[in-house]
């Protein structure tokens, strides 16, 4: 019975031993780690802002490679959401959501997960730092409550090497995934590029010429062009064809020295064109100016894809013209609208990329042009350009 009494005695001392440290113990934890990259300051901010790249960065697709991600809400910023169910019990199931989004600064996530503790906060801090403040540094900050939960506070001894390691690891991968990014910053001031988006693309009929791989001179890209849609022209009179929109330019590649492309032309039946609507009637004096601007906008808005339909169509391709009829299946693509000369356009391009991987999209395919203001306009400051790369 003494013995007895003498356990009980100790257990006691453990018990009040134990809440005593309990009570003691930080109710709130907190652990910050930082990362440095070279990639622009756009780009670091447009990838945390949204949780499309969650998968290719966060280590808890590591600890369960089938784990089910489901993205949903705004499309980046405040209300983004991303939700998680594993089959693996020391994950379950949870959320991140952004709750606050500051540009070029801060991402703040509230983040549920079965883990103990309360009011779960992740922060994405950013900083330019490095040589004239070219490199950006990362700071994520994790932050939890356990109130008076005694248990929560014990596990928060742990937080460190949890969670902490989580942190160190996924900002690794974070690093190296942004390292996969073009580092061409598509909204710095100055840039000549809008209207970035996902766009929807119709099948389309084509004519197509590959022009092949032309020196890198204005004059003999714009002289294979215009060759080439010579060889086009023929195509649509000997087929009962006509063009249904701008010429666009496909790129294979854009080399030092050389550059490769199509030259290619949506087409039509002859006379299957929709009826246009009737013009307006001439305006006079502060009319005639709203006229123009409003012409002059138009001019800028994306010029209409003419959607394939029924059978395809049949082509009459002359003795030796290196024409090809293409019908393309309906897909999705990032899109971009240009403004200026047309030996900017491999910038555009990587810029037009670059916002599609921060934005979760991989690009595949070719990219390619329409050329609005026609060929020798192109190779002016004035060239009008909308420039489309096909996603997965």
């Amino acid at each position: 019975m003494t013995r007895l009494i003498e356990f009980l005695i100790a257990l006691g001392i453990v018990a009040v031993l134990a809440l005593v440290i309990g009570v003691v113990l930080p109710s709130h934890r907190h652990i910050s780690e930082s990362v440095e990259t070279n990639r622009k300051m756009t780009i670091v901010y447009d990838t945390v802002n949204n949780l499309r790249r969650f998968k290719d960065w966060n280590p808890l697709v590591l600890r369960d490679p089938k784990i089910q991600l489901n993205v949903s809400g705004a499309e980046s910023g405040v209300g983004a959401r991303l939700d998680y169910v594993s089959q693996e019990s020391h994950i379950g199931k949870g959320s991140w959501q952004i709750t606050e989004s500051v540009p070029n600064e801060k991402v703040v996530i509230q983040v549920e997960d079965e883990r103990r503790g309360d009011d779960k906060i992740v922060q994405f801090l950013l900083e330019p730092t490095g040589k004239n403040n070219r490199n950006v540094k990362i700071t994520q900050t994790y932050d939890v409550d356990y109130g008076w939960n005694l248990l929560g506070r014990y596990a928060g001894l742990y937080v460190s090497r949890h969670v902490g390691d989580d942190v160190k690891l996924g900002l690794s991968r974070l690093t190296n995934m942004l390292a996969t990014v073009p580092n061409f910053d598509y909204r710095a001031d100055g840039v000549p590029l809008r209207g970035l988006k996902i766009a929807e693309l119709p099948a389309e009929d084509l004519l197509v010429v590959n022009a092949g791989n032309i020196e890198r001179n204005n004059e003999a890209i714009k002289q294979s062009i215009k060759n080439n849609q010579e060889w086009i022209k023929r195509t649509l009179e000997a087929s009962n064809l006509e063009a249904a929109g701008p010429v666009r330019i496909i790129t294979t590649d854009f080399g030092q020295e050389k550059y490769a492309f199509d030259v290619a032309v949506p087409v039509r039946r002859k006379g299957s064109a929709p009826a246009a609507a009737a013009p307006a009637p001439a305006a006079e004096g502060e009319n005639a100016d709203a006229a123009a601007a409003a012409a002059a906008e138009a001019a800028k808005a994306p010029a209409v894809l003419a959607a394939a339909s029924g059978e395809e169509l049949k082509v009459t391709i002359p003795a030796g013209a290196p024409v090809q009829y293409v019908r393309t299946a309906p897909h999705r693509a990032a899109f971009g609208q240009y403004t200026g000369y047309m030996a900017e356009l491999d910038a555009v391009r990587s810029s037009v990329r670059a916002w599609a991987l921060t934005n979760g999209y991989e690009v595949t395919d070719r990219p390619f042009e329409i050329w609005k203001g026609g060929v020798d306009k192109a190779f002016t400051a004035e060239g009008e350009y909308d420039v489309y790369w096909q996603i997965k």
